[in-house]
C-alpha cells in the first residue's frame, strides 16, 4: 500500500490508495472530484462522512463489484482528492455535486449510499433530484428535518453532537483538528466506534488525509452552515424544501451504540419517506457500522439492493 511520499507528508495524490479499484477525476458542478471505482452494472455511489474520505468504503467496493454493481466512492468537495473551493459547502450545493457526478459518469441514475454527512447529502439529493436517485441507503444520519428538530429540541442529542457546536468559532477548530498530526481525528474515530474499532493503520490514514492543506477547514464548513443557517432565510428555505417526501425505496442503517447520533433521533425518519422504507439496527456497533462490521453491513446492503421487493 502506498500512502505517503518520502517526507512523510501527503498531497492530494496521497489519498489514491492502491487496491483492486481504479482512481480518476470527474468534473461536476463547477469542481473536480476524485473517485475510486470497481465493477460494471447499475451504479452505486458511496458518500463518506466526517472525518473520513472515500477510503471509508474500501470494504464495500469489491463486495458491490462482485455482486454485479458499478461501485463508485467519491471524495466530497474539499476532502481527499477533490477540489477545495472557497465556497459551496451548503447541503444544497453539495447534493448537486453528488448528482453532477452521477451525470458525469454517464449513468441515468444511481443508488446512493451515504454515511454521516454523506447520508445527510443523500437524503438531500433524493429530494432535490429524485429522477437521478434509484434507491437510497443512509447510515448513522437522520433525515435533515429530523436532525434539525433533534438538535434543537432534544438536549441529549444536542449534547452528543457537541463537536458540531465546537466547530462554530472561526479558525480555532481547524487548528485543533490538525494539531499533533491530527490526533483529534484518531480520538474521534475511536470514541465514536463500538467495541470493534477500525484498524490503527486505517485511523492513521484518516489522520494523514486531514492534514492535507485546507482539508480541515473544508470539512468543518458544512457543519458551520448547518448551525448558522437555522435562523437564516437560506436555512429556513432549505428545510422547507426538505418537507418534500422521499419517493424511492430507502434503507436506513444505524448502530445501536452510536454515541453521536442517538437511535431515537434517526428512527423517526421514515415519516419523510413515501416509498418502501426499511430500518436496520446493528446491535453492538457504533457510528461506523460499515467499518466496524463490514461483512454484516455489506451483506445487508447488497441483499437490499438486489431485492426486487424492498418493501418486504
Amino acid at each position: 500500500m502506498t500512502v505517503a511520499d518520502s517526507s512523510g507528508s501527503w498531497g492530494q495524490s496521497g489519498v489514491r490508495l492502491e487496491g483492486p479499484w481504479t482512481h480518476r477525476d470527474v468534473a461536476a458542478n463547477g469542481a473536480r472530484f476524485h473517485i475510486a471505482e470497481m465493477g460494471d452494472g447499475p451504479l452505486v455511489l458511496l458518500l463518506h462522512g466526517f472525518p473520513e474520505f472515500w477510503w471509508a468504503w474500501r470494504h464495500q467496493l469489491p463486495v458491490l463489484a462482485e455482486a454485479g454493481f458499478r461501485a463508485v466512492a467519491m471524495d466530497l468537495r474539499g476532502v481527499g482528492g477533490s477540489d477545495r473551493t472557497p465556497r459551496g459547502y451548503d447541503p444544497g450545493n453539495l447534493a448537486l455535486d453528488v448528482t453532477g457526478v452521477i451525470r458525469s459518469l454517464g449513468e441515468p441514475d444511481a443508488a446512493l449510499v451515504g454515511h454521516d454527512l454523506g447520508g445527510y447529502l443523500a437524503w438531500t439529493a433524493a429530494v432535490m433530484r429524485p429522477k437521478l436517485i434509484r434507491r437510497l441507503a443512509v447510515c448513522s444520519m437522520p433525515h435533515p428535518r429530523r436532525w434539525r428538530s433533534a438538535m434543537v429540541a432534544d438536549f441529549r442529542q444536542s449534547a452528543d453532537s457537541s463537536y458540531i457546536w465546537s466547530f462554530q468559532p472561526p479558525w480555532l477548530p481547524e487548528r485543533q483538528l490538525i494539531a499533533d498530526e491530527a490526533a483529534l481525528v484518531g480520538r474521534l474515530v475511536r470514541e465514536w466506534s463500538g467495541p470493534r474499532l477500525p484498524d490503527d493503520e486505517d485511523i492513521e490514514i484518516y489522520r494523514k488525509a486531514m492534514q492535507i492543506p485546507s482539508t480541515a477547514h473544508c470539512s468543518i464548513e458544512p457543519y458551520r452552515w448547518l448551525v448558522r443557517s437555522m435562523a437564516r432565510p437560506d436555512g429556513m428555505q432549505f428545510y422547507r424544501r426538505m418537507k418534500r417526501p422521499v419517493r424511492v425505496p430507502t434503507l436506513h442503517l444505524h448502530g445501536s451504540l452510536d454515541p453521536v447520533t442517538r437511535t431515537r433521533s434517526a428512527a423517526g425518519s421514515g415519516e419523510y419517506v413515501e416509498a418502501p422504507y426499511r430500518w436496520r439496527l446493528f446491535d453492538g456497533l457504533g457510528h461506523f457500522p460499515h467499518e466496524e462490521d463490514p461483512v454484516a453491513f455489506s451483506t445487508e446492503l447488497v441483499n437490499w439492493l438486489k431485492d426486487p421487493e424492498p418493501d418486504r
